[in-house]
């Protein structure tokens, strides 16, 4: 399909979440890139008046380039269904699972797939116990935020409830995770197809915030430095993680490598960033898919979906 049979383009971007400066820049380079194969385009910095803003806005199908609540949880996407819009990316359902990291892992865990032990966590929480039973390193996670904000990484029990404090300050759902000792990866879901894998590799304590967006010595290896068979069934693993929760058009699909070789599943991402310094563009360069193309492909999945 090329850019002139999209019909007029809307990228929905900004929105009110912690990941809202994040957004602006996918939503920046994903318009610049339609601008650049002749596309209409409108971009829309929603800023807590969706159904106003898109009422009043004439287009034929949005991009999603917003991250976090509000934006990839469902409520967007809730919004363009009333509003009979095709969008990128994941449905209502399968976007406010994959928001919710602590529902994500109970559906992958009753789909027999493997992601770490965790607890969920409130202040009447055993923090002696918690930690010992997740053996004395843990990842403190709020379930429902993304580009690792409000993440840290604790070792004791004080370390532990000081984590829970911070975390619950973003959001009032809040985990406990056993950490992975081993290598990261992310494998990139583009219309039903898992790209190449990354590797990541940081200085910090994990692939934070700072280390995504800000980091010049954050590593990322492609090819990820896997054998093909263990590439294969990485690759395998994150569309099976993909599919389980019933996502759509794209997702990038978190996994750990511990150190016996096993593949542990973190979490998906149902509108992943798509800045100079984001993943999906990068796998996607390496499967021969430049960045306007990688655009149009996500927008031709959408629409060509309400006709099926």
């Amino acid at each position: 399909m090329s850019a002139a049979d999209l019909g007029r383009v809307a990228v929905l971007m900004g929105g009110n979440s912690a990941e809202r400066e994040v957004s602006l820049r996918s939503g920046a380079a994903v318009t610049a890139a339609l601008q650049s194969v002749g596309a209409d385009v409108v971009a829309i910095d929603i800023q807590g008046h969706a159904i106003h803003q898109l009422t009043n806005e004439n287009f034929d199908l949005a991009f999603i380039a917003m991250h976090g609540r509000g934006g990839e949880d469902g409520t967007i996407q809730g919004v363009l269904e009333w509003l009979n819009k095709p969008y990128t990316g994941s449905g209502v359902m399968a976007s406010a699972l994959a928001m919710d990291k602590w529902r994500t892992k109970l559906i992958w865990q009753a789909a027999g797939l493997p992601t770490p032990k965790a607890f969920l966590l409130d202040s009447s929480s055993d923090w002696k116990q918690v930690i010992a039973e997740l053996n004395c390193d843990a990842i403190v996670k709020p379930a429902r935020e993304g580009s690792s904000i409000g993440m840290r990484k604790v070792h004791d029990a004080a370390e532990l409830q000081a984590s829970y404090e911070f975390a619950s300050g973003y959001d009032a759902l809040v985990l406990a995770e056993q950490w992975i000792q081993g290598g990261e990866f992310t494998v990139a879901i583009v219309d039903g197809e898992a790209l190449p894998p990354i590797q990541l590799k940081t200085t910090h304590a994990f692939y934070d915030y700072e280390a995504k967006y800000q980091a010049n010595d954050t590593q990322y290896l492609l090819p990820c430095g896997l054998d093909v068979e263990k590439e294969a069934e990485l690759k395998a693993l994150a569309k099976r993680a993909f599919d389980v929760l019933g996502c759509q058009g794209w997702a990038r699909i978190d996994v750990m490598q511990h150190s016996d070789g096993s593949f542990w599943l973190l979490e998906a991402n149902t509108a992943p960033g798509m800045t100079d310094h984001s993943l999906v563009p990068m796998a996607a360069r390496a499967a021969g898919i430049e960045f306007p193309q990688l655009v149009v492909k996500l927008l031709a999945e959408a629409k060509g979906r309400v006709s099926e």
